[in-house]
């Protein structure tokens, strides 16, 4: 007996070792036609494995190159599509991902943020520009406490804001205060409260309903077993009715 871990190593265990031996039978054909031939039905063999994936875009395609994997790039046959090498398919990495670089520094705030200093930059000094450049940093000082929970000082905010508008907004003097962590957490629980209501009263609306679905079918099946048992009644009804006959018909 000839055990599976004396063999060669599969290539594509997928196929088994038949498709792997009817592949190296391929290569010992010296003759062209042949073992074009032969090549052709190997892939019938290997799409007959995959009958899912026979609709599959470039399922065919695929086949081929999986035959000169398992050929190891060494047969001579005649293929319908660019003959692969291993450097392009075994030993390819694949490309390289870069990380994105948007934001460098202070990524807590988001890219959101970023976007709103760039626009602020843009408008003429004045009332509104100065109200954005508020709203821009009382949104950084809430997400600023999404992370650090106890509080933060609104000079640092003021600073930060400095940095990421290279300088261009500056609120390190501005007399005025950010909104305190207090109402942010204020407006946070009332937001968080408000979209449980509204799940609570979904979750409410499913269950009523279903009891309403559920009463509904209850009361139908009553109504059909009162049916039933009525024209039972009315059955037994008549069979006495029809005995009583035949027994004064008899007298």
């Amino acid at each position: 007996m000839e055990y599976n871990t004396l063999r060669t190593q599969l290539i594509i265990p997928e196929y088994g070792r038949h498709i792997q031996e009817m592949v190296d039978h391929c290569k010992t054909i010296t003759d062209d036609t042949e073992r074009n031939g032969f090549a052709e039905i190997i892939i019938e063999v290997m799409g007959e494995l995959n009958p899912h994936l026979r609709d599959v875009p470039d399922f065919q395609h695929k086949l081929w190159d999986q035959l000169f994997i398992m050929a190891e790039f060494d047969l001579d046959v005649k293929s319908p599509y660019p003959i692969p090498t291993k450097k392009d398919t075994v030993n390819s990495k694949p490309n390289k991902v870069d990380y994105p670089k948007s934001i460098y520094k202070y990524r807590y705030y988001g890219n959101n943020i970023r976007k709103m200093i760039d626009v602020a930059v843009t408008w003429e000094e004045g009332e509104k520009r100065e109200g954005l450049n508020f709203a821009i940093a009382n949104h950084m000082k809430k997400c600023y406490l999404l992370w650090n929970k106890d509080t933060v000082d609104d000079q640092v905010i003021f600073d930060h804001l400095y940095e990421l508008s290279d300088g261009k907004i500056d609120l390190r003097k501005a007399e005025d205060n950010l909104v305190s962590p207090e109402r942010l957490n204020n407006n946070n629980n009332h937001s968080n409260n408000h979209q449980n209501n509204n799940n609570r009263n979904q979750n409410n609306n499913r269950s009523y309903s279903n009891n309403n679905q559920n009463s509904n079918r209850n009361n139908n099946q009553n109504s059909n077993n009162r049916n039933n048992n009525n024209n039972r009644n009315n059955t037994n009804q008549n069979n006495n009715n029809r005995n009583q006959n035949v027994r004064n018909n008899k007298g």
